[in-house]
């Protein structure tokens, strides 16, 4: 009986996902996440889960670095994107960076079906476009390499800088001190080959699904 793990934001997508699901695999067992910090404790528990479905523009996930950071950290866990993006190179930076698949939002249930199916079975599943798109450069490779090198709690804090949170905000929301974000913040820097805080990010963001779109962070004390 495979374990099925969905993680996305939007309550009526994610009920829409589960049923259909349901209908392709009717022995599944479900479970579900509707943020990133719920995702992460969710394959924790599940660490032994089958598939993984994940929304790629979930708020936090910033584009694939949370693709990447999972495949880092829980290599077993099979990953298949989800997205509203279905544009060739999208997809085909999923599969570059350790998705086993890419399902468009816009799949019917049949297709749903045939990819789970796929995958459960240890192959890879996407539209044949995705394959005959470009490879991901070789700069958002090394940006992944590097972003695979932090932990866990180094990752959040990352992630919380590119939502432009300062050190001290950081601190609060992850109910530690000040310093302690400093010092995280000291060995992110020297993992990512970075000399400040916009640099952190202007590399994390290459993993960005819009690169281009990416914002520096504020300015803060070191």
């Amino acid at each position: 009986m495979p374990t099925i793990l969905v993680a996305d934001d939007h309550p009526l997508f994610r009920e829409a996902l589960r049923s259909a699901v349901m209908r392709a695999v009717p022995d599944a067992t479900l479970r579900e996440a509707d943020g990133v910090d719920a995702l992460y404790a969710l394959v924790e528990r599940e660490s032994q889960a089958d598939l993984l479905l994940l929304d790629l523009n979930m708020p936090g996930a910033h584009g694939f670095s949370a693709l990447v950071h999972l495949r880092a950290h829980h290599p077993q866990l099979p990953v298949m994107v989800v997205s509203a993006r279905e544009e060739p190179a999208v997809m085909r930076r999923a599969l570059d960076h350790g998705a086993v698949g890419f399902l468009p939002k816009s799949a019917d249930a049949g297709t749903l079906g045939e990819a789970i199916d796929a995958v459960l079975a240890g192959d890879r599943w996407a539209p044949p476009a995705a394959l005959k798109a470009p490879a991901a450069p070789a700069e958002e490779h090394d940006a992944a390499q590097r972003v695979r090198e932090l932990t866990p709690q180094q990752f959040r804090v990352l992630q919380m800088l590119g939502d432009g949170l300062l050190n001290k905000q950081i601190a609060y929301e992850l109910g530690v001190s000040e310093a302690t974000i400093k010092a995280h913040m000291t060995a992110i820097l020297r993992k990512l080959g970075a000399s400040n805080r916009t640099q952190a990010v202007l590399i994390a963001g290459k993993l960005a699904v819009d690169p281009e779109a990416v914002m520096p962070p504020p300015e803060d004390a070191e």
